[in-house]
């Protein structure tokens, strides 16, 4: 949720917000709202004092002063609950202009689109492109079988078979002990949420479009266990001197993939079900851009112990989505296509998902609200994309990375048979 006193009185703040495409009549109308919501709760306020006042004098009055007493609170009492239905309107007008309102983009951020990012590094050889694409050696090898699983599921959906199971459960692994060297807690979140959750975690209403939604029962699949990670500490004071709390969540995760129709439609590099290890961090505000180059740096880890050539962007404001503050896409080279393409990024939500979850730190001046980050670790069926083709050799073997042999128990997957 926006910071409504900073959104009114800091410019910088407000450029933030503009920065991200939002315009000023946008901006005007939740600042409007705000304005009439605290000249409704001052009016109430008033008149609530009143009529408790005209309460009091009744049982004061003289008998032949009862009835006017009587009537005059009455009247204040009609007076006050028209004023307190006002501040009730006016309030939820509020919120629900305030939930559109994105967090601020950092002033580090980039301004422009997803193709106006800026290139912080690039690491490895960019190999040229391999006998066969991804899609195409992962039915070759028996890695993958898209075709049984659109019979029956539909789009956009695969079955995992053989070595490729073997190396999921591997880069889970290989995931986590790196993770819990970094003090991250492993958990398994729950996959379905309340869409309250939703609303917290920053997801809804900017996003819904791209979520699952099990009818009937006020429960959504969640696109990332981000979602499940964020409501661990809602309503919760956490003491400053704990901090950072830093969580690591596998999960299945299920995305609807709207508005990316013909895109990425062969293999497993988009589908509307995927598995994935996701950092995330409840953070002392003071220290929460230092916690972002640190999920970087984690992430870089984990992708260069890969083996795997990627770069690392700066992602441009109008790409940074409602909840990030600043974001870091980390893109690996797919050489089929001849250029990066997105395995991971991280983000810093500073105190906007925090505010609406109520998650707050403590010490001994009081308590004020967590920043939050949060981002991938390792993305699994993407991660598979890359490792098919840049570890591809002539016969269609793929050659795994030291890293993970001692995990699968092999050193590569067997080539096509002849």
């Amino acid at each position: 949720m926006i910071d409504l006193r900073r959104l009114r009185d800091d410019s910088a703040y407000r450029a933030g917000v503009e920065k991200k495409g939002i315009d000023a009549t946008a901006i005007d109308a939740v600042l409007d709202a705000d304005e009439r919501r605290r000249s409704a709760m001052h009016d109430a306020e008033q008149a609530r004092a009143a009529q408790n006042s005209a309460s009091k004098e009744i049982g004061r009055a003289e008998p032949n002063e009862r009835e006017s007493k009587i009537a005059e609170a009455s009247r204040l009492k009609a007076e006050l609950d028209a004023l307190e239905a006002l501040e009730d309107s006016v309030t939820q007008e509020l919120e629900e202009l305030a939930l559109q309102m994105p967090n601020p983009a950092d002033e580090t951020v980039p301004v422009g689109d997803e193709n106006d990012f800026e290139t912080e590094k690039e690491v490895g050889e960019r190999i040229p492109a391999p006998p066969h694409d991804h899609a195409e050696l992962g039915e070759l090898l028996g890695l993958v079988d898209s075709e049984r699983a659109v019979k029956n599921s539909g789009s956009r959906f695969a079955y995992l078979m053989g070595p490729a199971v073997r190396l999921e459960f591997a880069l889970v692994q290989f995931a986590f002990d790196i993770l819990e060297k970094h003090s991250f807690v492993p958990v398994v979140p729950p996959v379905l949420v309340r869409e309250e959750m939703m609303v917290d975690a920053g997801f809804f209403p900017t996003d819904r479009h791209q979520v699952y939604e099990i009818a009937g029962d006020d429960l959504f699949l969640i696109g990332t266990s981000e979602v499940a990670l964020a409501g661990l500490h809602r309503d919760e004071r956490l003491d400053r001197t704990s901090l950072p709390v830093r969580y690591a969540g596998f999960s299945s995760c299920f995305r609807r993939e709207a508005g990316t129709y013909g895109k990425d439609t062969r293999g497993i590099f988009r589908v509307h079900q995927f598995d994935k290890v996701e950092m995330f961090s409840f953070c002392d505000p003071n220290t929460s851009w230092d916690e972002l180059e640190t999920l970087r740096s984690i992430q870089e880890e984990i992708v260069s112990s890969l083996e795997l050539p990627y770069r690392v962007i700066n992602v441009a404001s109008g790409d940074l989505g409602s909840a990030a503050a600043k974001k870091y896409d980390l893109e690996v080279w797919l050489p089929s296509e001849g250029t990066y393409r997105e395995v991971t990024s991280c983000s810093n939500y500073t105190d906007y998902s925090a505010r609406r979850m109520g998650s707050r730190y403590k010490d001994e001046n009081g308590t004020g609200l967590l920043h939050t980050l949060n981002g991938t670790a390792c993305a699994i069926s993407r991660t598979l994309v890359f490792l098919m083709e840049n570890g591809q050799q002539s016969d269609g073997s793929i050659i795994i990375p030291e890293a993970l042999r001692s995990y699968v128990g092999f050193d590569s997957v067997p080539g096509i048979p002849n």
